[in-house]
């Protein structure tokens, strides 16, 4: 298959030699004098006074030419700005994306050419709740664009955090997308285009244009939860510039993966996009299988120049063969074929169904903007899975487990942001606040695995750990059948501060009401608490130079005692505290120069109100056990030269528990954060057609869990790809990974559950764009 899919890149080169000419992707966007968006502009190239192609920006403000390599005038246009027209040189450099930004005052502007990367001084709206430069908000951010995503023929979240410092993935029992950030574990602090997405299910990236981790506490913005830091996946919106782009991706393990991203404008006023994936692969591990399927359209309304709606739905059908990895033997990773598979996969599956409605209103009034967002989420998940379990004394046995658990959620949540600009004398404001509610409805329930209907453990032979013997699964007298439901509303206000040119401060505050009703079907009892959470946040941003920012920031977020996913609310639970979360960190963040950028944090992140055993009754808890996070981070993000790009960065962790909990005492290192790891994603475009990468990822020791009897090795994997551009329509790249074959292992779940990595593999993708 590989062979053959060689032999059509080859042929679509020899059929395309007689180009003459490449043709050049310009991409960019348009904004005011202020720095903010305009959406709706028209966007005219001509060359000696002949137009060659026009374009309007898209709801983000983006435009795209495909230009051949000459001199030519833009001009852009829009309703209430003054017409510009600049010069801009167009250089035969190949298809990498540029940006054109121009700002709009008076009659004349200036043109600025760029390298299409993420830089302190690129835009979001995700952490400060306004269109706000990275480099001017006090806190570590790690963006990867689509075109990283595509680049290395990325699929999930665990792929991406590879890239991010700070950030790990956790085995999640393989059945859902689960990370530990600045040494805190979460399943639930996803958030999907700013809204919470907390169901445990595996996401796609097949339709994101950015995928964001926001380090530290963030419940200012985001709400209870996210004490190490958020994940937010920015998906891609209906434009009004025509694209069309396919993939098709085969490879190692009988990988297939197909995506299709379409975008149609509808004259000015309307526009259509939809993506889709289809992927059926197998793995490296034996019997192991995944088969999903989403799709995603999304429309753009433009009623007048002032408003802007979108609407959106993602259907995603995932199903995969539930593999809990291997176990282990006096401390580290049992010497067992990593394939080794541990129980029935015949009997071991996950499925997920994944529904997500979506629709937004942006206004301007004047100075002041508004927006409402509206989400609902249908989720239906379940998971059947058999658990390795302990090796004897005479490493002739293992003990297996079995259970299964099916969720079912219904989340709505309802957000309105306003944001409004003042002057206050020499003084700037950037005011916001708003307002969220939601309800979430949670129905859960599990049943043990008996084998032979009758016992639930069962012992297989070591170096043969596959089953088929006969298991039940029926509930045990302690197995979940409960349902519950959430109500929340919260409200927030913040004030980003310009008190000079080289100094700015954010300050801001938020207020949760998390009332929530545990309903126990097993014996009708019904158990609630609510809880008025107040999490403020404080920043100072001094910039000597323009090119640098220095910052210091103060944040706190709060986790109710019913945990990320609301399951441990019981009796004696529900009389105890929300844990806290404290974050002080210190930061820079600098241009080293046009197109290259560096960003370091040193932080401390406590976590407190922990439950610990109470030393003079076993069987109650008190809320004294600590935890703390000391830790640095350096990212580096751009080009060296122009032919150059490199992304990646060096992380240190120091996570150890400094008061009791009731899972460990003081002095033990929290399971799965190494003290270092470093990436690096290298690209090099050694001519127009012809490109390759080079990835190298380092992690050292650490602990499967907060016990510190299991440790998992450090390790370095290498990657590589190549990139040729056959025509200015069609690409075909390589991805080859773990280059010299290490045996390595990613993460667990418990001391007896442990992921091994992948061996040597490829994997290859063709792209064409219309």
């Amino acid at each position: 298959m590989i062979a053959s899919m060689l032999m059509l890149g080859i042929f679509l080169a020899v059929s395309n030699a007689q180009t003459a000419v490449e043709k050049v992707n310009l991409t960019g966007s348009v904004v005011d004098e202020n720095g903010a968006l305009v959406v709706g502009a028209k966007v005219s190239a001509s060359v000696k006074g002949v137009s060659i192609i026009d374009a309007v920006t898209d709801t983000d403000g983006k435009f795209r030419l495909l230009l051949e390599p000459a001199t030519y005038e833009i001009k852009v246009t829009a309703k209430g700005f003054t017409k510009t027209v600049e010069s801009v040189v167009v250089q035969n450099t190949g298809n990498e994306e540029r940006s054109v930004v121009l700002r709009i005052a008076t009659a004349t502007a200036t043109v600025t050419v760029s390298d299409d990367t993420i830089s302190p001084s690129a835009t979001t709206s995700s952490v400060a709740k306004s269109l706000s430069p990275i480099r001017d908000i006090p806190q570590s951010i790690s963006v990867i664009k689509k075109e990283q995503i595509h680049d290395q023929l990325f699929s999930s979240v665990a792929d991406v955090v590879q890239y991010v410092p700070g950030v790990s993935s956790h085995q999640g029992e393989n059945n859902r997308d689960e990370v530990i950030i600045r040494g805190n574990r979460s399943n639930a602090d996803f958030y999907l285009d700013g809204v919470r997405d907390d169901v445990q299910y595996y996401r796609d990236l097949y339709n994101l244009d950015r995928f964001e981790a926001l380090k530290g506490p963030n419940a200012m913005i985001f709400g209870r939860g996210g004490g190490g830091g958020v994940i937010n996946r920015v998906t891609k919106e209906a434009h009004f510039v025509p694209t069309r782009e396919f993939t098709a991706q085969m490879g190692s393990y009988y990988n297939r993966r197909f995506t299709g991203d379409i975008n149609q404008p509808f004259g000015d006023k309307v526009a259509m996009r939809l993506n889709g994936v289809y992927e059926n692969s197998d793995s490296f591990r034996k019997y192991v299988n995944l088969q999903r399927a989403a799709f995603n359209p999304t429309f753009t309304f433009l009623p007048d120049s002032k408003t802007h709606v979108t609407v959106g739905y993602e259907f995603l059908r995932d199903r995969r063969t539930a593999d809990r990895g291997i176990t282990s033997f006096q401390g580290k990773p049992v010497d067992m074929p990593i394939s080794t598979f541990y129980g029935d996969p015949a009997n071991s599956h996950v499925r997920a169904n994944v529904n997500i409605l979506t629709g937004t209103v942006e206004r301007l009034f004047g100075k002041l903007s508004f927006r409402n967002r509206t989400s609902y989420g249908d989720y239906d998940r379940f998971y059947q899975n058999y658990v390795p379990g302990a090796v004897n004394a005479a490493k002739t046995l293992v003990t297996l487990t079995a259970y299964n658990n099916a969720t079912v959620r219904r989340n709505l949540f309802n957000q309105t942001d306003l944001n409004y600009a003042l002057n206050t004398g020499s003084i700037k404001h950037n005011l916001a606040g708003g307002v969220e509610l939601g309800n979430q409805r949670t129905q859960n329930f599990r049943n043990t695995g008996y084998f032979n209907n009758s016992a639930t453990s069962f012992q297989v032979a070591f170096d043969s750990p596959q089953t088929s013997v006969p298991v039940t699964f029926r509930q045990s007298g302690t197995d979940a059948n409960n349902h519950l439901r959430l109500n929340l509303g919260a409200a927030y206000i913040q004030d980003q501060i310009e008190i000079s040119r080289f100094v700015q401060v954010i300050a801001g505050v938020r207020y949760d009401y998390f009332d929530l009703k545990y309903f126990n079907n097993r014996n009708t009892d019904v158990i609630g608490r609510i809880d008025r959470l107040v999490s403020p946040r404080f920043g100072v941003v001094v910039k000597p130079v323009t090119a640098l920012s220095l910052y210091g920031s103060y944040s706190v977020s709060y986790l109710p005692s019913s945990g990320d996913q609301f399951s441990s609310l019981t009796t004696v639970t529900q009389q105890v505290k929300p844990e806290k979360f404290t974050n002080i960190e210190v930061g820079t963040k600098w241009d080293i120069r046009r197109n290259l950028f560096l960003t370091t944090a040193i932080y401390r992140l406590d976590r407190t109100n922990t439950r610990a055993t109470d030393p003079n009754n076993p069987t109650a808890i008190i809320q004294t056990g600590k935890q703390r996070t000391d830790g640095f981070e350096l990212g580096l993000t751009g080009s060296i030269v122009p032919e150059w790009a490199v992304s990646g960065g060096y992380s240190y962790q120091n996570s150890r528990i400094t008061s009791a909990t009731t899972a460990a005492i003081a002095g033990k290192q929290v399971g799965q954060v190494p003290h270092n790891t470093f990436s690096l994603w290298n690209k090099y475009q050694f001519t127009s057609k012809f490109g390759a990468g080079l990835g190298l990822i380092y992690r050292s020791d650490m602990f499967a869990t907060v016990d510190n009897t299991v440790t998992i090795p450090g390790y370095v994997k290498a990657d590589a790809a190549v990139y040729y551009n056959i025509s200015e329509r069609w690409r075909l790249q390589a991805i080859f990974e773990n280059l010299t074959n290490v045996r390595y292992y990613v993460n667990a779940d418990s001391n007896t559950n442990i992921s091994p990595g992948s061996t040597r593999g490829l994997k290859v993708g063709v792209v064409a764009r219309f």
